[in-house]
């Protein structure tokens, strides 16, 4: 249905982005319509009688009252299809560079930009044959939409039979019938290679499991001390200045999902540009082809449109949703979801609904869950088994650095890894300052098997012990403020120590340094196991009556420092040695 062929209403009141118009009886709540004479892209979010209340997606300054309404009778939906994959879109799935193309540097409001590019022809590879049965998300075909990212062009959910037509190997654009379907009762059902999903409706599965995969992110605090597994779920909430942003973006860089999905969500303008200059130039550590070829980008920074930030999550993850099911790893960066919840609020505020705790509306609770909780490892219900993931990782700014404001506290009831950033770590430039006494992972028994598998038996017997340390050393703090360093038994010393080497040489990481931006599993491992066996050896070192000064004078030490710089191609051969080393000197004490 085309906006021309319905009855348009007209406006008659108008509060910021939010619209009410009169004369829209028949429509229903989140349909899109287009708004005022530039028509302005808007969605329904409140019905009574024949008045709609519309939220904008665009700046409504100058629309006046009596302006009409045209009704489109289709929810917000987002386009999916070959094409999608290196774009940069808005908050609703307007491709930023394509409008730039066509308005210059400042977007003008009211442009329409098809989301897929309609004239590029893509090569199609049929993989179903006529008269094979289909069910949803079967694959019909691929296509080869990057060198890293093979496409596979499914049948949409919720139809099933046989194919009753199958286009042949060849170029097609994406509104192209490559398949015809016929269901069970006769219908004859045509399909391109794009198809349309409404995002605020999750897109829907077989099963839902257990992650069990832990999400290698390359950084050694969140690997091994707090990991997180392929379908799981994360916050980052930290006040300004403490790395939240340059923390996701590692995550986006680094992580070995299979295709990554990054919103911009109401973020400053300079730090989205920062990552749309950033991302381009990457190289993909896995593949060598650039990073873009895996990512989609969604950048809607603070001075965009309220109102299109809060779609942006939404848009983001039904894009997540749609690779999932064509049996890939996802992993989603929300930068950040506190931006989005201040859309709400400024949202609901405009509606006139009763606030809640802060001011945000009385269903933040819900909205964070319904988001987080499209997260997941699932088998699609496709007769081959498919298995694919949605790893959401969410970055949280609470005013102030205080984790006790609702957004903070509502996501930490939903999630379940926390990276708690320590604005004290970050004036003492420690990077990246994720506090190891307040952070926790409820997915550390379950991926600890695959750590034992691939890595070391002992993985998390290790990393029990480097945290128990750890915690000593916080324990230690408060008696050495009383009495001094000095005053305490060499054992606790040397737990002193051992927990700085910890804290300098291993969960400190250089973002922005060649080699340390990037470590990989094994190589954590080794890092961990030679400070751990530092310790050992001087505890019993002490027990043959070698002092402390002694043992800090070692020189094997300023070897252990530089184990982060050591090649990652290399570091098996180089970190023997410095075993070899250190044993002979504590030999020699």
């Amino acid at each position: 249905m085309t906006s021309e062929e319905v009855k348009a209403g007209h406006i008659t009141m108008i509060a910021g982005p939010v619209v009410k118009a009169a004369g829209m009886m028949g429509t229903r709540m989140y349909d899109v319509v287009l708004v005022g004479e530039e028509r302005l892209i808007g969605e329904v979010i409140g019905l009574e009688g024949d008045v709609a209340t519309v939220q904008v997606y665009e700046e409504t300054g100058g629309i006046s009252p009596g302006e009409p309404v045209y009704p489109t009778g289709t929810p917000l939906a987002v386009e999916l299809g070959p094409g999608i994959m290196g774009m940069i879109y808005d908050g609703i799935q307007r491709p930023l560079e394509k409008i730039m193309e066509r308005t210059g540097d400042y977007i003008r409001r009211g442009v329409e930009v098809e989301a897929l590019p309609r004239e590029i022809k893509h090569h199609f590879v049929p993989k179903v044959s006529v008269g094979d049965k289909v069910t949803s998300n079967s694959i019909l075909g691929t296509v080869q939409e990057t060198p890293v990212v093979e496409h596979r062009v499914m049948v949409p959910p919720v139809i099933n039979g046989e194919i009753a037509f199958i286009a042949e190997e060849g170029e097609y654009t994406v509104e192209d019938v490559v398949a015809k379907v016929k269901t069970a009762g006769g219908e004859v059902k045509e399909l391109t290679m794009m198809q349309k999903w409404p995002v605020r409706h999750a897109r829907p599965f077989a099963k839902k499991y257990d992650p069990e995969l832990p999400l290698i992110t390359g950084q050694r605090v969140l690997d091994t001390f707090f990991p997180i597994a392929k379908g799981g779920t994360a916050a980052i909430p930290g006040g300004f200045g403490t790395g939240k942003t340059v923390t996701q973006h590692q995550l986006a860089k680094w992580c070995d999902a299979d295709i990554i999905v990054y919103i911009g969500c109401g973020e400053r303008g300079n730090e989205m540009t920062d990552v749309l200059r950033e991302f381009p130039k990457l190289v993909d550590p896995r593949t060598g082809e650039p990073l873009m070829n895996r990512t989609v980008l969604i950048a809607n920074t603070s001075n965009m449109p309220v109102a299109a930030r809060e779609a942006s999550v939404y848009t983001g993850i039904t894009i997540a949703e749609y690779f999932r099911d064509m049996g890939y790893h996802v992993a989603l960066m929300a930068d950040s979801t506190s931006r989005w919840a201040e859309a709400l609020r400024e949202i609901s505020g405009r509606l006139e609904e009763m606030p809640g705790e802060e001011g945000y509306p009385a269903y933040l609770a819900s909205r964070l869950a319904n988001f987080y909780e499209r997260a997941g490892l699932v088998e699609v219900g496709t007769p081959d088994g498919r298995v694919g993931s949605v790893s959401v990782i969410g970055a949280v700014s609470p005013p102030g650095g205080d984790f006790s404001e609702p957004v903070t506290q509502n996501t930490l009831r939903i999630v379940k890894v926390f990276w708690a950033l320590d604005a004290k770590l970050a004036d003492r430039r420690h990077f990246p300052s994720i506090n190891w006494l307040k952070s926790y992972s409820l997915y550390l028994e379950k991926v600890a098997p695959w750590w034992a598998r691939n890595v070391s038996p002992d993985w998390l017997s290790r990393r029990q012990e480097a945290m128990k340390l750890l915690q000593e050393e916080s324990e230690l703090q408060e008696i050495i403020q009383l009495v001094g360093p000095d005053a305490i038994p060499p054992a606790q010393q040397i737990v002193l120590e051992t927990a700085r080497m910890l804290r300098e040489d291993f969960l400190q990481q250089n973002a922005f340094h060649e080699v340390d931006t990037f470590c990989p599993e094994r190589k954590q491992y080794r890092m961990l196991n030679i400070i751990l066996k530092f310790y050992r050896l001087a505890t019993k070192a002490l027990e043959r009556g070698v002092s402390v000064e002694d043992i800090r004078r070692m020189r094997v030490r300023e070897d252990i420092a530089r184990m982060a710089r050591v090649p990652n191609e290399s570091f098996d051969e180089i970190f023997d040695g410095i075993e070899r080393r250190m044993e002979e000197e504590f030999a020699k004490l």
